[in-house]
């Protein structure tokens, strides 16, 4: 008996080394320069919807991030001597993505407020920069001032310094969305009255769309709150003074006045492009595709677990019954949004998951709980008669489940089993807010470099509804065939 917990316990420290990563081999304070060196690898964080900080564009035929951040993560890798990797994240996720070790740094026109000096270290300002206000270009004229917005409904994104500055405009109604193409899209159709945002990006959007006026606000703000710097894990300072030197560089050169003029040369690019789906069908094509593959997989191992805890859940063992029904109620319980983020953010604790995966472990496993319980519901709606007949001629258990109960309660589910389907393709929608390039995703893309709103929304919903009514008309085939048999 010693011995057999003696090898589970070598086995188990056995498979817990496999995972650990290079974050844990350098432990102590400077080893996150030396991890990055020794892996040969910057992985930065960022929000790719800001222009002309990091957006997306078409570079030498190939669709990458771009922007004045993202030129100077370049720089800063050059510098280390290591390869930059760029993971495009919702911004109110990317400090939790820096804490859960997903990322290295992060690099998103961060402003480093006192708020968030708490949980993370920063590096020097690299950008000084304002802070505007965007109105439509009809109400120019009505409000040109913090004090004019008084009492109005006032839009900000989530976990940004705005959410802040606008509370210091008189009895405002703010209203909070992590996506600035969401909260532009609120302005244009008249829910909200203006978008508190910082000046470049508010400029930018303003130069590209003739319906939108912005103007510099006159916030009271810290010094610290009037710039953007780099975000690290607190303790990193071998990392922060690494980098700190490229800033100083960067500054010395003037080099931020050049990106900032490549990054324009990209929006006027992108802005030049005539007919929508001839300038981004690649874009939709390419979250369609990862969608299919999220709910495939998410179907045929959702169907596994799910048959799986089901047998748990009917078995007269009662620790298996316990183990399946504790499973299934609690993922039920809680949110998919949080176990996709949970998956994804807990695992870089201890090594790095892709979000993709993240993505189809976590649609999967909340797939199951429920296709668990439309198997367990149909195996009961089977008249026990029936098992008790195939016993009596001589069939052992598994013999009468596998030909007698279960075909007869394949019927019975099927049209819930195919609904389930049919969600998972509309769920997977979830995983974007990990930087999971599916559908959702891509049109979240196509809204920040297009400048349009709704178009995007409308092609998206499109391509939903043709894979769903497609997946329910091959369902309805195979049920009218189990039904004619």
């Amino acid at each position: 008996m010693k011995k057999s917990i003696k090898g589970v316990l070598v086995l188990f420290v056995f498979i817990s080394g496999l995972f650990i990563s290079a974050d844990t081999v350098f432990a102590d304070d400077g080893s996150a320069l030396e991890r990055i060196q020794y892996e040969g690898v910057l992985v930065v964080g960022t929000s790719a919807d800001f222009p002309p900080f990091e957006f997306y564009a078409v570079v030498d035929g190939e669709r990458q991030v771009v922007g004045m951040d993202i030129m100077i993560a370049q720089k800063i890798a050059d510098d280390l001597g290591v390869e930059l990797q760029i993971q495009d994240i919702g911004f109110d996720s990317l400090l939790p993505a820096l804490e859960a070790r997903n990322v290295d740094v992060v690099i998103a026109g961060m402003t480093p407020t006192a708020e968030r000096r708490r949980s993370v270290d920063f590096s020097d300002i690299y950008f000084q920069t304002f802070q505007n206000i965007m109105v439509r270009s009809a109400d120019q004229d009505v409000y040109d001032s913090i004090e004019s917005l008084s009492g109005q409904r006032i839009g900000v994104q989530s976990s940004s310094l705005q959410e802040g500055l606008a509370e210091q405009i008189p009895d405002a109604d703010i209203m909070s969305l992590t996506d600035l193409s969401d909260l532009l899209l609120a302005l244009k159709t008249n829910r909200i009255e203006a978008i508190v945002m910082q000046g470049p990006n508010a400029e930018a959007h303003a130069g590209h769309d003739e319906d939108l006026y912005t103007f510099i606000a006159d916030f009271d703000m810290d010094d610290d709150d009037a710039g953007s710097a780099i975000a690290f894990r607190q303790g990193e300072t071998s990392l922060v003074e690494a980098i700190n030197e490229s800033l100083a560089e960067i500054e010395e050169q003037n080099l931020t006045e050049e990106y900032l003029a490549t990054a324009g040369e990209y929006m006027a690019q992108e802005s030049a492009e005539e007919g929508f789906i001839a300038s981004y069908w690649e874009y939709f094509r390419d979250g369609t595709l990862i969608t299919l593959l999220i709910s495939a997989a998410g179907v045929v191992f959702g169907l596994i677990l799910g048959s799986l805890l089901a047998l748990m859940r009917l078995s007269k063992n009662i620790i298996l019954r316990l183990l399946g029904t504790t499973y299934v109620e609690f993922v039920r319980g809680t949110p998919l949004l949080i176990q996709v983020m949970f998956i994804y953010f807990a695992s870089g604790m201890f090594f790095n998951l892709p979000a993709l995966t993240a993505g189809i472990i976590a649609v999967s496993l909340n797939s199951g709980a429920y296709v668990a319980e439309i198997i367990r519901s149909g195996i009961n709606s089977v008249n026990k008669g029936q098992n008790e007949a195939a016993r009596s001629l001589g069939m052992s258990k598994k013999q009468a489940m596998r030909h007698i109960v279960f075909p007869q309660a394949l019927k019975n589910i099927w049209p819930a089993l195919g609904n389930e389907f049919i969600t998972i393709i509309k769920e997977s929608s979830i995983v974007s807010v990990i930087g999971v390039g599916e559908l959702i995703f891509q049109t979240r893309v196509v809204r920040s470099i297009s400048f349009q709103g709704i178009l995007p929304l409308f092609v998206t919903m499109l391509i939903y509804f043709t894979l769903t009514y497609s997946l329910t008309k091959l369902l309805n085939y195979y049920e009218g065939s189990m039904n004619h048999d």
